[in-house]
């Protein structure tokens, strides 16, 4: 598919540099360079200049609003040869509970920062994000977010160590290392002449309709696990599945495999405990949607995989 990395988070332009993570001298002298920065992350929301057009905001290594632990800096590439780090910042007295819903829409100020300066939830910010942006954020995301789950040894249970300046895990105890895990999930546009299959799950926002997608089986092929989502979730039979485009989705860890793929049956049968309802729409009904958004059906929201199909879908762009 053409123009697929214009997808939100799959345009990053970081060149990860891994050669250096195991290199503590390169490291320190990387960190000490004047234009190395640091990305803050608070509960997993990244820092962002609010002024900037949504941009991040990004720190020296030793701003004091990473607290005196200064907690260790996970080294994340090279943006155009300036070193690029990120690093969490602790709960401050009076930082306010999580305001929760479905995406989170709030913005937090941090006392020691400038009043432009928030943290907020990378899913409300995304749409609006550069490719270079959204490319270091949902790394630095999804790495913290690997760490918070993964900090005993699956293989022992002892307690592990960071290593490799964020990239692994070791264990003290067997000696085991553990890298950030990435879980595949298919999300598919299903087409059936001029219509295509959504769904919704419970608890959405109402009238949310996306693509249906599901996570990967071990020993499962791409397009098999197409076919097998599709069956279980609406009872629709697929024949031909074709990839189309990938999205990193650090929501904590997946990464989106987009396909299409062309429905054999129509009639939906929906399995209740995964989606509460599920229908066809044509091309025109789609646009009609998007064109009111306060219709009873509005398909996924900007900056999604899903959202990015069924536009290219739309624009006979899936090519």
């Amino acid at each position: 598919m053409r123009n697929a990395e214009a997808v939100t988070f799959a345009g990053a332009t970081l060149d990860r540099a891994a050669e250096l993570r195991a290199d503590p001298g390169r490291l320190a002298d990387l960190a000490a360079r004047p234009e190395a920065r640091c990305l803050p992350l608070w509960r997993n929301r990244p820092l962002f200049d609010a002024g900037a057009a949504s941009a991040l905001a990004w720190l020296p290594l030793d701003a004091p609003v990473f607290g005196p632990a200064q907690g260790p800096a996970f080294f994340l590439g090279l943006e155009a040869g300036a070193p690029r780090f990120a690093r969490v910042v602790p709960d401050w007295p009076g930082a306010p509970d999580d305001a929760g819903g479905f995406i989170d829409q709030s913005q937090t100020p941090h006392p020691g920062l400038p009043e432009n300066l928030v943290f907020a939830e990378l899913r409300a910010m995304m749409a609006g994000l550069s490719a270079a942006d959204a490319g270091n954020a949902a790394t630095a995301r999804g790495l913290f977010a690997w760490h918070e789950t993964h900090g005993h040894c699956a293989r022992c249970g002892a307690a592990s160590e960071v290593e490799e300046a964020g990239w692994r895990r070791g264990c003290p105890a067997c000696g085991a290392k553990h890298f950030p895990r990435t879980d595949p999930v298919v999300i598919m546009l299903v087409t059936h002449g001029n219509s295509v299959l959504l769904g919704r799950s419970p608890g959405w926002p109402e009238g949310m309709y996306s693509l249906l997608a599901g996570f990967m089986e071990p020993g499962e092929s791409i397009e098999a696990a197409v076919r097998r989502e599709t069956f279980e979730e609406a009872g629709i039979a697929v024949g031909e599945v074709r990839y189309l485009a990938s999205q990193p989705w650090p929501f904590p860890s997946s990464l989106m495999i987009g396909c299409q793929g062309m429905a054999l049956t129509h009639e939906i049968r929906r399995d209740p405990a995964e989606l509460e309802d599920a229908l066809w729409m044509t091309r025109e009904a789609v646009h009609e949607s998007l064109a009111r958004p306060g219709g009873p059906v509005r398909p996924a929201r900007k900056g999604s995989i899903a959202r990015f199909l069924v536009d290219r879908w739309l624009a006979d762009r899936l090519d």
